[in-house]
């Protein structure tokens, strides 16, 4: 095996050899973008995710999120990468860049020959880590932080790493033609949806519907909304890999979205209630950037504002009637928003894909098979992240329990997982 990158100097693996093409301005961009992605979960999610729980859970929330940073990212560097980036095989990457052996200061992936690899290789990680910190909204308030832990590495190497290599590692999901420029389907359905089986194989919150369970500080949401907003132009902007016009149009249309999401969501909840909540106007605005996520690099600014308009109705939806309808606990509604979201916004891509910005045609373009490669692909994200999810709970649940014990969860899992506690 080759020394890993900073040792010694190696001449790069053949699939990976190419005459040094770097841009500086797209290594410029795409450190920027790298840096607003890691944003994203620390702090962005952490305190979106913490102002939205009880008080005694607040710090227990936080250290989950901190957790997927320190855990994803050694795991990436073992072996997450190469499996997911390097190789082109239909089902799985290979080991070549186990540790990142062979990797060069100049050596590039091919999928984007203008920044070094070890820079495509860091972007990547940052959404490997948000998707796993994702998952943790679902089961907030219950699970124990030991289960946490190995359930995040299980779902990690079987869920994500797949789902990842399939869609944007040049697997059976890209060769078929499924969009999805940012992650509607890596990153939110299958975060949602892992998040909706766990939610379900733990069972719902003591005094669920029968106790008041409000937010502890929604001010801290409110911060996380906007650390979040701002990052998610380095998500989706920098997926165009490049410091280029398809960039730009991508973070437009994002804006957009979240500002039609926030509005939509606010309104419905105005004709409903008589008010418009802050919950609402952040879970609008977040339900309108996962949504635009998959179609963000494909379609124009305009129907950012279309795309974030439906985000807002369906999403309201999926966390009103839909949670009720079924009787699921999903603490902080991963699926009913990233998980709705990123269905919808993928199903959207295939309907307004413009040429003219990503390449492909959608819908509105007279190409309505991609309507049917995007469902395929929605499908396949579905029924894996769903099986593998809930067969990796059970596993997790032979070695520690998933949940703590009620005393516990009375307590808080501030005390009770990390011997802590707000003042």
């Amino acid at each position: 095996m080759a020394a890993p990158i900073g040792l010694v100097s190696v001449v790069a693996l053949p699939a990976h050899a190419a005459p040094s093409g770097i841009d500086t301005a797209d290594t410029a961009w795409m450190i920027v973008a790298t840096a607003l992605v890691l944003m994203m979960t620390i702090p962005g999610l952490a305190l979106f995710y913490s102002g939205m729980v009880r008080k005694k859970n607040v710090l227990a929330t936080m250290a989950q999120s901190l957790a997927a940073v320190t855990l994803i990212s050694i795991l990436w560097v073992a072996f997450g990468y190469s499996l997911c980036f390097v190789g082109d095989g239909p089902w799985i990457g290979t080991l070549d860049r186990w540790f990142l052996a062979g990797m060069t200061m100049d050596s590039v992936n091919p999928a984007a020959k203008t920044i070094p690899e070890s820079l495509f290789m860091l972007y990547q990680m940052t959404f490997a880590i948000i998707t796993v910190a994702l998952v943790a909204g679902s089961v907030a308030d219950r699970m124990r932080f030991s289960a946490y832990l190995l359930f995040s590495v299980a779902w990690f190497i079987f869920v994500y790493i797949p789902l990842a290599h399939w869609v944007w590692g040049g697997g059976f999901l890209a060769s078929m033609g499924v969009l999805d420029f940012a992650g509607g389907l890596v990153v939110h359905l299958s975060a949602g949806t892992g998040g909706l089986v766990a939610a379900k194989v733990m069972g719902r919150r003591h005094g669920y519907g029968t106790e008041n369970l409000s937010p502890f500080d929604l001010s801290l949401a409110v911060m996380g909304t906007g650390l979040l907003w701002v990052g998610w132009f380095g998500f989706n902007g920098g997926s165009a890999l490049s410091a280029n016009s398809r960039a730009v149009m991508a973070i437009i249309a994002t804006h957009l979205a979240a500002c039609a999401g926030a509005l939509t969501w606010a309104a419905i909840e105005w004709s409903t209630r008589r008010k418009p909540s802050v919950l609402g106007m952040t879970s609008g605005a977040v339900a309108g950037l996962g949504t635009i996520t998959p179609a963000s690099g494909f379609v124009a600014p305009w129907h950012g504002i279309v795309i974030g308009i439906v985000a807002g109705a369906v999403c309201y939806w999926a966390c009103t009637w839909l949670k009720h309808r079924f009787d699921y606990d999903d603490s902080l509604d991963v699926f009913g928003v990233h998980g709705i979201g990123g269905l919808t916004g993928t199903l959207l891509g295939g309907v307004f894909a413009t040429s003219a910005i990503g390449g492909t045609a959608g819908l509105l373009e007279g190409h309505p098979q991609q309507i049917l490669i995007q469902f395929y692909g929605v499908a396949v994200t579905f029924v894996w992240s769903g099986g593998v999810s809930f067969i990796l709970l059970k596993l997790v649940g032979l070695f520690v329990p998933l949940r703590v014990s009620r005393e516990q969860e009375l307590e808080g899992l501030d005390i009770s997982q990390h011997g802590e506690a707000l003042q």
